[in-house]
């Protein structure tokens, strides 16, 4: 079955950093196959006949051994990837004119009502919840009256990852390929 692994919070800031080909290399030697990773932000696309639960437990086991600390990874299978690629509305994107991300949930945090949690104000965006992601679209002229940067604060903010619409819908077409 084919996967994709989001790591959580390397190459920014203090975060760890982990080169891309390292990963590839410490995955492949996991055993996945047709490892595939994309931009440095810890996108891996991959195939396993393991699940998704022991999946991230072998990749995290694997990452805090080679980096020496733990590094949230969410595994999604490649269906979960591009449905959610699929709920974003074609014509949303990032330019000049507006900014849109997908924050893929882990599952203790992933419910609908979390939107509504989140300490932003929906009256300058557009934002929904779709299979375990919430989705985002902010016009720049709006972006500091959404108080989108705000969601660092809030509780769920540590199990999710981010990737803006590009990225999101990259690793779908990734997940895609035969």
């Amino acid at each position: 079955m084919k996967y994709a692994a989001l790591l959580r919070g390397i190459n920014v800031g203090k975060g760890a950093r982990v080169p891309m080909k390292t990963l590839k290399g410490l995955l492949e030697g996991l055993g996945l196959s047709s490892v595939v990773t994309y931009l440095n932000s810890g996108n891996v696309v991959f195939e396993s006949g393991l699940g998704a639960s022991a999946l991230t437990q072998l990749i995290e086991e694997e990452l805090e051994q080679a980096f020496g600390e733990r590094i949230p990874t969410l595994v999604k299978t490649s269906t979960e990837m591009i449905e959610i690629a699929e709920s974003i509305p074609s014509e949303w994107g990032n330019s000049d004119g507006e900014q849109t991300y997908v924050a893929y949930l882990f599952s203790e945090v992933a419910r609908p009502s979390l939107v509504s949690e989140l300490p932003v104000k929906r009256q300058f965006m557009s934002i929904f919840y779709t299979h375990e992601a919430i989705v985002w679209n902010i016009k720049r002229e709006n972006y500091n009256r959404s108080q989108i940067t705000k969601i660092v604060g809030h509780s769920s903010y540590a199990r999710m990852t981010t990737r803006n619409v590009n990225t999101a819908r990259k690793l779908a077409a990734l997940c895609a390929e035969v």
